[in-house]
């Protein structure tokens, strides 16, 4: 168990795709171990592989929920809605930035946990924004290039308040 170095911005790495992760062992178990680590280090919702300068389809999300830690191998989104939702990102790589994205409102997610048994997973809400944007990572993509400039009729639209916006930005990264 270690707390491993979190890849900023800039980093060549953060931009290329992740490999599948053919073989349960050792090594992909540390990680998994360290990248918790990590992320409650860091104080984060999520943390994928590539941001700890690993190429691998792995990531850890702990949304603070009923769920817990979720340690997911080869995740991949089988099915989005149409529907989406605007909200305010920021991602422990890019630090002391934010911005709004949109995303899907809801997805199905299929992965493997820590023991090799395949899970199916359906989200939605802010969960749903949280994996998503982990999912990104494992293909070179980070948050800021999905930003985009909202007015106040899109905030008013996706029912996003002042305050709400308020809380957002002071709020946890991902």
């Amino acid at each position: 168990m270690a707390i491993r170095q979190i890849r900023i911005e800039g980093d060549p790495l953060l931009r290329k795709k992740s490999r599948e992760v053919s073989e349960i062992n050792e090594r992909i178990l540390e990680l998994l171990d360290d990248m918790k680590d990590t992320l409650y280090e860091a104080e984060g919702l999520g943390l994928a592989a590539p941001q700890v300068g690993v190429l691998r389809r792995v990531v850890v999300v702990d949304m603070r929920d009923e769920e817990g830690l979720l340690m997911m191998i080869n995740p991949k989104i089988i099915e989005e809605s149409d529907e989406t939702q605007i909200n305010i990102e920021g991602c422990l790589s890019v630090p002391d930035e934010s911005g709004y994205v949109q995303r899907p409102k809801e997805l199905t997610v299929e992965y493997l946990d820590e023991k090799g048994e395949k899970r199916t997973m359906k989200c939605d809400g802010y969960k749903a924004v949280c994996i998503s944007h982990e999912l990104d990572h494992l293909e070179g993509i980070l948050y800021i290039d999905k930003k985009i400039e909202v007015d106040e009729e899109m905030l008013e639209k996706e029912g996003m308040l002042e305050e709400e916006i308020l809380e957002e930005e002071n709020g946890e990264n991902e």
